[in-house]
């Protein structure tokens, strides 16, 4: 399973990359990513909700993020960096996803795709919202109850 999850993890990043970069719409990214990789149901089905998830709460998560790190604005961090965070915030907070699990993938996947500082600069964010986990939760999930 922890390959699998690994592999959603990738396949989201990649999915949110591209919205990110392009605005292609969500659905269409997804059905393109999948028919791309032979991905089991069970790393489809985490892709989704991991995707879905994120998108859904993008601007609360933003927000969070922004607050650890000020100096650098969401919109000039790299997008791989700016998604990273995104998905192990949400992992971590409403994904039932063990905090030092969410944020050492994150930091793989950093490792794999961003740049040289980006570990360290992922690690370091997510680090700093740890002591937030409850609080961002609860936000997240009043936002997801309104937009239900």
């Amino acid at each position: 399973m922890k390959g699998e999850r690994r592999l959603a993890r990738q396949l989201a990043l990649q999915v949110l990359y591209e919205v990110d970069l392009v605005a292609h719409p969500i659905g269409e990214v997804l059905t393109q990513r999948f028919a791309d990789t032979e991905a089991l149901p069970r790393v489809e089905s985490y892709t989704r909700r991991l995707v879905v998830g994120v998108a859904g709460c993008r601007d609360l998560l933003d927000h969070y993020i922004q607050s650890h790190a000020p100096e650098w604005p969401l919109d000039q961090v790299a997008i791989i960096d700016r998604n990273l965070l995104r998905i192990a915030l949400y992992e971590f907070t409403l994904g039932e996803v063990p905090v030092k699990v969410a944020i050492n993938e994150a930091v793989e996947l950093a490792k794999r795709y961003g740049s040289d500082s980006a570990p360290r600069f992922v690690n370091g964010v997510l680090g700093a919202l740890v002591p937030m986990q409850t609080e961002i939760a609860q936000a997240l999930r009043a936002s997801v109850d309104e937009k239900s």
